[in-house]
């Protein structure tokens, strides 16, 4: 069927139509379970983990279950993925993500949870989601871009075996999808036992099942095209990018697995908004200064292109294949949002100078 598409169609469009489809599943699970990874570092960080926390971690290893899941069963080989097969950055996941992790703060979202709440009417959301996008767009090829380079240049580690996190520690699939099993149910108990409702304990599953049929779908397509495809899973930094200058600077849109992604994404979460009469215009206000979200908004779009992906990107979708950046990145990502957390409430506590 895959092949029959390819050929009346192109690769382009079947892309694209891919990323549509996963967007649709992610936007609406996402949605639905309130899935973010600020909140769940407000919550550990604050000492009270629940639903939120839960919610992170069954997406999470879901992705990594599922994922390694189909590795072990040969259904799947992601080892012609950027994350695994190029060079990567240790200084990049690390300063990158420590960045990503202060400015998702700041902007009370990461990436992902941005474009999710734009579609819901947030325009807190909206506008710093396309900050985040002109920032990231320059520290990808335009005046920030020297600077992501000598980040990124600081440790660098080569492709294949040495980016492996499973090759590193003597882990294969079977095992890694085993312990992955192991986790997401005992994050399902956690979740439970704070009375998490089943309705939010699936979408957040989806959550991880969308990052691994993205996986599954670029591979598919990329194993019956005559074409060189590659193969990548759900992100948003890199294709909101791609997205906005080929809406603002191209007549005709080049069309791929990410410029089908985010508008997939949108659709299913304000479809799913909307149809639960969630959908709500919100505006800047006291209680949301602006400039705070816009420093947030700075930080996350640079922290992105130098840990090589959001915190879906990176986070879920590099750690589901065990990419050793994109483990250290979103562990940066946990540090430098816990640390932002506890300095601001630090803050709030001091008294007032009189």
């Amino acid at each position: 069927m895959i092949e029959n598409l390819l050929i009346a169609w192109g690769e382009g469009p079947v892309l694209a139509l891919a990323g549509v489809g996963v967007g649709l599943v992610f936007g609406a699970a996402a949605e639905r379970s309130q899935f973010c990874l600020r909140a769940s570092t407000v919550e550990v960080a604050e000492g009270h983990a629940g639903p939120r926390f839960s919610i992170w971690l069954i997406a999470f290893f879901a992705a990594l279950t599922l994922t390694q899941g189909l590795i072990a069963a040969g259904a799947l080989d992601v080892t012609a993925a950027r994350q695994l097969a190029a060079t990567g950055s240790m200084s990049g996941a690390i300063i990158g993500g420590l960045m990503f992790g202060v400015g998702m703060v700041l902007a009370r979202g990461c990436a992902s949870r941005l474009l999710v709440l734009s579609a819901t009417g947030n325009l807190r959301a909206l506008i710093t989601g396309l900050v985040v996008t002109l920032v990231a767009q320059a520290a990808y090829s335009g005046a920030l871009a020297p600077l992501r380079e000598a980040v990124v240049g600081l440790w660098t580690v080569q492709g294949n075996g040495a980016r492996n996190l499973a090759s590193a520690i003597g882990l294969g699939a079977p095992a890694a999808a085993f312990l992955g099993s192991v986790a997401l149910s005992a994050a399902i108990a956690f979740a439970r036992r704070h009375a998490m409702s089943y309705a939010r304990i699936i979408g957040a599953a989806m959550v991880g099942a969308a990052v691994t049929l993205g996986w599954f779908a670029t591979y598919m397509i990329a194993q019956n095209s005559f074409e060189i495809v590659p193969i990548s899973s759900v992100t948003f930094t890199g294709p909101a990018t791609d997205t906005l200058m080929a809406l603002v600077a191209e007549r005709n849109i080049a069309l791929s697995f990410g410029i089908g992604l985010v508008p997939g994404v949108f659709l299913g979460a304000g479809a799913t908004s909307l149809l639960a009469g969630a959908w709500k215009l919100q505006r800047f206000g006291p209680d949301s200064p602006m400039e705070r979200h816009l420093i947030g908004a700075v930080l996350m779009g640079f922290g992105a292109m130098a840990a090589g992906g959001c915190a879906v990107g990176a986070g879920v979708s590099g750690g589901a294949i065990l990419s050793l950046t994109a483990w250290v990145a979103v562990a940066a990502m946990w540090a430098g949002a816990m640390t932002t957390v506890w300095i601001m409430k630090a803050g709030q506590s001091r008294p007032a100078v009189t």
